[in-house]
Parts: structure tokens; sequence; C-alpha cells
């Protein structure tokens, strides 16, 4: 098969044995660096992907995605949530309660966030009814006074299943005996768990009870809306207020969730140039493998030019020469990468296992959690190519320049 004489000779030059066995260790500790920097890049990207996801399923299917809440609780909260689900980009709306208090049990206490709902609603805007580790999300009916709590909750009060917890609400009551908080008995009927701090502040309720306890039987405070594009929720929100009057404001998992979301696109941005430097000093290594290479093969090139090769073929024959070196090392750190990406966590899991560690017993997850995304992988991929065909200008450039009769002047 034909090949161009710069490609056909600097394929020569790559696959021959070199005379400097110390040329031949640069050249393969440059390849050797761009694959685990290529690999390394990935495979940490893809971590960061997975604790995002993390985050976004679990504290996102958890905490309202974005919420049109009303100054004055609304009655025909219904209409409300035909609007909303009207609306492209919302999957479903659902009614809601809130209320600030404490959960005692036992002399326990656990402050708390509790959410009044509607069960067969609830279970189509958030995750908690698959997150259930004992009892059912469905126990909640209007007039059983019965609480869903989560397993930190649980843990912090010493309750399980059936037994009864305290609900202290902060706002007063007027009595005889004076004013004294407002408080009602529950029944836990339920525990969940999502592996976040919310199993150690939510609970809930019927949203009748909830009324009952706020005095605002049969009212809701405003409704709590599902997305298919979260990072639209703002504009989705402006959108369902302009159809409504001035009783109503939104908010969205941006203003609770905001700073938490932004802390770990920064890490994995700050992550991601950190890398970019490991790529950058195998790079760097090319081309000091390269000019060590036109060092030794200045003969070679004073032959060719006598032969009649150009300036420009021989800057050609080292381009061929480094931009198989960089292909070589990227694909192979991007195989590597895929590999160690797919199979990272179980790897750890088993690590874990082998020692005995608790690793991530301070985290929201139990485990190592690692989401590849082709877009990674491509991005990282011709960053690294790119950076491999620039390390090959200036050595190429300096086998353009050697003269003939200089270098076969003591050959």
């Amino acid at each position: 098969m034909f090949l161009p004489v710069s490609l056909f000779i600097g394929m020569r030059y790559t696959r021959a044995k070199r005379r400097n066995h110390f040329i031949s260790f640069i050249t393969l500790t440059s390849i050797l660096g761009l694959t685990l920097g290529v690999a390394v890049m990935i495979t940490v990207l893809s971590v960061m992907n997975g604790f995002d996801h993390e985050l976004q399923t679990r504290i996102l299917g958890m905490v309202p995605q974005a919420t049109i809440n009303a100054y004055q609780p609304v009655a025909r909260w219904q209409d409300l949530v035909k609007l909303a689900e009207k609306q492209p980009g919302v999957i479903a709306a659902a009614p809601f309660s809130q209320m600030q208090g404490m959960l005692t049990a036992s002399g326990n206490v656990a402050g708390v966030v509790v959410s009044g709902i509607l069960p067969e609603e609830e279970k189509k805007v958030s995750i908690i009814d698959h997150s259930m580790v004992a009892g059912s999300l469905d126990s909640l009916r209007d007039g059983s006074f019965a609480v869903v709590i989560g397993q930190g909750v649980a843990e912090a009060l010493g309750v399980h299943l059936g037994d009864q917890v305290m609900l202290v609400l902060p706002e007063t009551s007027p009595s005889p005996a004076g004013v004294i908080p407002r408080f009602r008995r529950f029944t836990v009927t339920g525990i969940f768990k999502v592996g976040a701090e919310l199993d150690n502040s939510l609970a809930y309720v019927h949203l009748g009870d909830a009324g009952r306890m706020l005095h605002q039987h049969g009212l809701a405070q405003g409704i709590r809306l599902k997305l298919t594009d979260l990072f639209q929720a703002p504009r989705l929100t402006r959108m369902i207020l302009k159809n409504l009057d001035d009783n109503f404001y939104g908010s969205t998992w941006e203003d609770t969730q905001g700073n938490l979301f932004s802390a770990i696109r920064m890490e994995k941005t700050m992550m991601g140039l950190l890398l970019f430097l490991i790529i950058a000093v195998a790079a760097f290594n090319i081309v000091s493998s390269l000019v060590m290479v036109v060092t030794d093969k200045k003969s070679d090139i004073a032959i060719l030019r006598t032969q009649g090769a150009s300036p420009q073929l021989i800057q050609q024959i080292f381009m061929v020469q480094g931009a198989v070196i960089g292909f070589g090392g990227t694909l192979a750190g991007v195989l590597l990468g895929i590999l160690l990406s797919l199979t990272v966590s179980p790897l750890v899991a088993a690590v874990q296992k082998l020692f005995g560690l608790d690793l991530f017993a301070a985290y929201f997850v139990d485990y190592l959690p690692s989401r590849l995304e082709w877009s990674d992988v491509i991005w990282v991929s011709a960053l690294a190519l790119i950076l491999s065909f620039i390390a090959t200008l200036y050595p190429a450039r300096r086998a353009a320049a050697v003269q003939p009769a200089e270098a076969l002047r003591y050959e």
C-alpha cells in the first residue's frame, strides 16, 4: 500500500529499535505519562459525575425542585396543580403544607421540618416512596395522625414502627393556664432512608393532619413541582407565577441547595485543572523525547536532505512520530480510563470489604459512585491530542533546521 514519504519514514522511526536506550526509555515514559494522565482524568471526572448524580437523585428527589408558595393558604389547590401541570417542562405537581417543630419520645428530642402531604400525589414528585425501609407512605391517612420519619430521626429518638412520638410546634395556643406550645401525639408508621442529612431532619404527615395542627384544615400552603430539567426551574417558576396574583411567590432548589451543587461543580473544575497539568507534563516529555531523537538522527536527516528531502518533509516526518506517540498514549489512556470508570465502584467496595474499612461513613453514600459521560471522554481525548500535536512543533522545526554539511562533518 502506498504511503506518503513523511508518514512512511515517521512510522519506521517509531517502530525501529534505537541505539540509544535512554531515548527509548524517555519515549516510553512519555507514552506512559500521557496514558496515566488521560486515564486518571477520565476516572476522576466520572467519580465527580457520580457524586453529582447521587446528589441530584437523592437530595433533589426529596427536597422540592421548585415550589409555588402562597402568603395566605389556599383552599382550591387543585386549580393550582392543574395550572402548573399545563406548563411544558413540568412533570407533576403536588400540594403541601410545612411546619417546623420538635419530635420527642422517651426524653429524646429531634428538630424536624414536617411536611403535610397527600401520599398518592407526593409519589409523583418525590422519591420517598422508593426510599422506605420500614412501613409505607400510604399509612398516612387523614385523621390517623400518623407520621413517617427519617432513619436518622428514628435513631435519635430511639423509636420504631408503632411507637408514639410527640410533635411540638413553636406556635402557641392560648389556654386558661396561659400560653402553651401546640403539641399532638403521632404514631410512627413509616421510616425512610435516602442516605443524606435529610434523614435527620424530615418528617411527613397527612395534609389534613397538618392542617389541623396549623388550624388550616382543608388548605395548602403551596405546591411542589417535579421538572424535566432541573436547571429550568427558575424560568418555569416565573412562567407559572405570571398567571397568578400577588398572593403567590416561587422558590427553587437553587435557593436551598444551590451552594452545595456549586461547590461540586467548582470541585470538578479544579480537579480537572489539576489533572490537566499531568497531561501537560506528559506532553512536555514528548518534547524532550523528540528533541533527543532529532539529535540522535542528525546523520539520517542530513542524508535525506542531500537526497532532495525538503525542510518541510523533514518536519512532517518528526511530526508524524510525535503524533504516533501522542495518539498511542491517548488511546491507551482512554481505554484504561473507561475500564476504571466502569469498575472503580466494585473495586473500592472489594478493598473496603477486604480490609474492613468504611471509607464513606461521613458521606451521604455508602459506596464510591461513578458515572461515565462520553462528553468527558471526548474532550479529554481532544485535549490530550492537541497538546501532543503542539509538543511536536518545536522538535520538528529543529529537525528541519539541521544543516547537512554540519551534521555529516564528523561522521
